[in-house]
């Protein structure tokens, strides 16, 4: 299993990204797809996540109402879209791939795959 993330990039406070992370070396049905990001000095956070056949997605508190997550099954690739950008959401951003979706979601130990990372710089 591979996952490449990118859309990353510098953008002004209040702007906007579309991060992208595309899956291949199997199927991923049942999977579970999320999002967490890692600010210097920090652990790694949870940020969405979203089950392969969709339904429900979850998203940390803070940036509820502003990033919305969505699969594309067709595509294998998964997006984040992050809307009103704050410095406070600058960190590498990570995609991963969870077997088990009655696991926890927001927790990075259910993930069994990552992606590379890709850096978010938000300035004001």
């Amino acid at each position: 299993v591979q996952l490449q993330a990118s859309g990353g990039g510098l953008v002004q406070a209040g702007g906007s990204l579309r991060l992208s992370c595309a899956a291949s070396g199997r199927t991923f049905n049942g999977y579970v797809m999320g999002w967490f990001r890692q600010a210097p000095g920090k652990e790694r956070e949870f940020v969405a996540a979203d089950s392969w056949s969709g339904g429900y997605t979850d998203y940390a508190h803070s940036v509820r109402g502003r990033f919305t997550f969505s699969i594309d099954t067709a595509k294998n690739t998964g997006y984040l879209q992050m809307n009103s950008l704050q410095p406070e959401d600058t960190a590498v951003y990570y995609c991963a791939l969870n077997s088990y979706s009655d696991s926890d979601w927001a927790d990075r130990i259910s993930y069994d795959y990552w992606g590379q990372g890709t850096q978010v710089t938000v300035s004001s």
